[in-house]
């Protein structure tokens, strides 16, 4: 009869079973996110296995990988069994992803429609607590020139000043404009303070012939867009 230990202790396993032997057996793809982060973690504790390990980790992250990203260090070695040094892992996992997806967003610089600004921005807010206004400027080809952060704020809210966003996008010989924020709380309904400053946007764009195409309010993997929606 087998231990507490040798039932517990992935090594006991059989080898279809153990996360290293089955990606190598049977591919990456058939891993759950539980036994993929378990490779990172490499063991568990006395009492618990590298994949019971990774799904306390999982269920912290609300089994949402976008929120397990959001994690510090610090927060993950609050975790039974996750020390420093596989905090940093998966960490720097995390992070590698997040490059990986800003090549691939890169060389789709074009925008063509709000799932692409979407796709480029989300890069960059999706791991943000607070909530921050972005813009978006291109050509008269739809490629993007540069993204750029006009304001930071809080949980809540943030200042987007009309000034300094169209100054900007002349400054950068932009042809047009996308507009991003994020609602950290992850509803992506818009607020009624959105949709004025949105109107007062787009308006002053057509007087300056630099159009506002879209404006993107982004939670959780999931956008609003106000083109989409029949308000462009």
């Amino acid at each position: 009869m087998k231990t507490y230990k040798e039932n517990n202790s992935i090594k006991f396993w059989s080898e279809e079973e153990r996360p290293r032997e089955k990606l190598l057996l049977k591919g990456k793809s058939v891993l759950t996110n539980a036994e993929l982060l378990a490779i990172l973690l490499g063991s568990g504790t006395a009492t618990l296995s590298a994949v019971e390990v990774s799904r306390q980790l999982l269920q912290e992250a609300t089994d949402n990988l976008i929120e397990l990203s959001k994690m510090t260090v610090t927060d993950l070695q609050k975790i039974k069994g996750v020390g420093e040094a596989k905090a940093i892992t998966i960490v720097s996992a995390l992070e590698l992803g997040k490059r990986r997806r800003s090549e691939e967003a890169l060389q789709r610089r074009k925008i063509t429609n709000s799932k692409d600004a979407f796709e480029y921005m989300q890069i960059t807010l999706s791991d943000t607590h607070y909530e921050s206004f972005w813009i978006l400027l291109l050509n008269r080809a739809n490629r993007i020139l540069k993204p750029v952060k006009i304001s930071e704020g809080g949980m809540t809210g943030t200042v987007a000043d009309p000034k300094r966003i169209f100054k900007t996008a002349i400054d950068a010989k932009a042809a047009s404009i996308v507009l991003c924020h994020n609602h950290p709380s992850g509803s992506v309904k818009p607020s009624d303070a959105d949709i004025k400053l949105t109107q007062k946007l787009k308006n002053s764009g057509e007087i300056l012939q630099l159009p506002v195409i879209d404006h993107l309010i982004m939670g959780d993997n999931k956008y609003y867009s106000f083109a989409d929606e029949g308000m462009f």
